[in-house]
């Protein structure tokens, strides 16, 4: 299995601005250059705007994404559990961002789950829209992982697609809401899950139904064929993850999560005893932690 450090992701996002001023000092040259002619008053120049401060504590909530952040499978066979979704959810065990972030009783109010389990990126910027049209104080995503779950590794969306998609979702977002937060998450490492839940037999029989087939099809096959497509799979969600740390970080209003939740490693415990691929409530628990530890962190995750 593939060092995990390889998709590793770092990034700045909201506080790069900070660095790109201090960068802006000159420090290349110590002549000065002509100054004004006779009778030329010397204007000093405009300072720069500031960039508006990371807050850690949102007045709203909104999530998009895929079947993750709608909870699928953490409380029943084949359905949605939004009540448990790491993003919004109001059970007291997973401990949601929102609950953490906003309070049990703003829930209803304030937070809203507009995720659709099975979307790929391409149905983000509808997604955006409709997130920002509620101007929540933040946005959460997480999307990618049924861009690289397909029927064969053909199908995984194309990398350019991929930021299209994302790009577009981040302009639709900012044309009806520009004050809005948005904290991206990581896309799983989908070769670990496949490593964890092929312990499972009943998950390996689940599995044959067609869960994610690009990476879980075959999961007893360690020959050639079989491990370069699951490497195939593992490349393409790196570099999803290196499109959404890219985008994110020319918005100013924009935090990536520098790689978490793809190197977090989910044990037996944290996968869905129905499907042993999506997060359980414990899963959905971990992805709460994570989420909340970097809004507020002091410093950006790194």
């Amino acid at each position: 299995m593939p060092d995990s450090r390889r998709g590793r992701i770092r990034t700045s996002a909201a506080w790069a601005p900070a660095a790109a001023l201090v960068a802006g000092v000159g420090v290349s040259g110590c002549e000065a250059g002509p100054g004004p002619g006779p009778g030329v008053t010397s204007r000093p120049s405009p300072s720069p705007k500031p960039t508006p401060a990371w807050d850690p504590s949102p007045a709203s909530i909104a999530a998009v994404g895929d079947s993750i952040t709608r909870g699928f499978d953490a409380c029943g066979i084949l359905v949605d559990c939004p009540e448990m979704s790491w993003a919004t959810g109001g059970d007291a065990r997973v401990n949601s961002l929102a609950r953490r972030l906003l309070g049990p009783s703003a829930l209803p109010a304030r937070s809203w789950n507009l995720a659709r389990s099975g979307a790929r990126v391409a149905e983000l910027p509808s997604q955006m829209a409709k997130a920002g049209a509620r101007k929540p104080g933040l946005v959460t995503v997480m999307v990618g992982a049924n861009d690289a779950c397909r029927d064969s590794t053909a199908l995984m969306t194309p990398v350019a697609d991929f930021r299209a998609s994302f790009e577009e979702a981040m302009r639709e977002l900012r044309e009806v809401s520009p004050k809005s937060q948005v904290y991206v998450s990581s896309v799983p490492d989908l070769k670990r899950l496949w490593s964890t839940g092929r312990g499972s037999a009943l998950g390996k029989q689940v599995w044959k139904l067609g869960v994610c087939a690009s990476m879980l099809g075959d999961a007893d096959d360690l020959g050639p064929a079989a491990e370069e497509r699951r490497e195939q799979v593992y490349r393409r969600v790196v570099a999803y993850n290196g499109v959404l740390r890219d985008v994110c970080a020319k918005d100013r209003l924009c935090l990536y999560d520098g790689g978490a939740v793809f190197d977090y490693r989910f044990t037996g415990e944290q996968l869905s005893p129905w499907d042993w691929f999506h997060p359980s409530g414990d899963g959905q628990q971990r992805l709460a932690e994570i989420a909340y530890r970097n809004v507020t962190a002091p410093v950006p995750p790194a």
